[in-house]
């Protein structure tokens, strides 16, 4: 793979995997299996029947689990902890081959955009959560944001890496919003 492959394919599975990390996973893990793709650096591991197998699981019960409103709050709370650090791991495994210093810069790098798209996801779900049905539809938009996204960054990188500045620029723009609101309930009056 090329450089804006390479970039591509850092950028976007950084992104999407926080936001759907299992779909991440098991999307680029079965292209790589079925679409003769090859990965990038160290991702070469994801073409493992390990990996895709238990990708698969775990992505069913992050489908369901993201359904149920209160599952969901505490399967996002706890896959803080999950999701950004594989974005890190997964930007700087698309780098495998690389020096030392790219890869980590990568790493860095992946981490804060999974941190970007998760905390986006994080912060709207209460209250998409709030109107009936809202949480289970904005999440199969998810799950599809996620498959696609890998696949993007798998055969159109260039296009992947401007869904992610899109996708930077919308958390940017959720999280401006959210601390204005916060702010303005510690406000006083008057």
């Amino acid at each position: 793979m090329g450089g804006l492959a390479t970039l591509g394919m850092a950028l976007g599975s950084a992104w999407v995997s926080g936001i759907n990390l299992y779909a991440t996973v098991a999307t680029l893990g079965l292209l790589g299996r079925f679409a003769h793709l090859t990965l990038p650096g160290d991702l070469t591991i994801l073409t493992s029947w390990w990996v895709i197998g238990v990708a698969l699981v775990l992505y069913v019960v992050e489908f369901i689990a993201d359904k149920i409103p209160v599952v969901d709050h505490a399967w996002d709370a706890i896959h803080t902890f999950l999701r950004v650090p594989a974005g890190a791991v997964l930007a700087a495994g698309a780098f495998g081959h690389f020096d030392p210093t790219i890869k980590t810069i990568a790493f860095l790098i992946g981490g804060t955009i999974a941190l970007s798209s998760h905390g986006a996801k994080a912060a709207a779900r209460p209250a998409i959560n709030a109107a009936p049905g809202a949480g289970a539809l904005v999440s199969l938009a998810e799950d599809g944001v996620a498959i696609g996204t890998a696949s993007l960054a798998a055969f159109y990188p260039a296009a992947a890496i401007v869904v992610v500045v899109v996708g930077v620029g919308i958390s940017l723009f959720l999280f401006s919003r959210i601390r204005k609101a916060l702010l303005g309930l510690f406000k006083k009056p008057g």
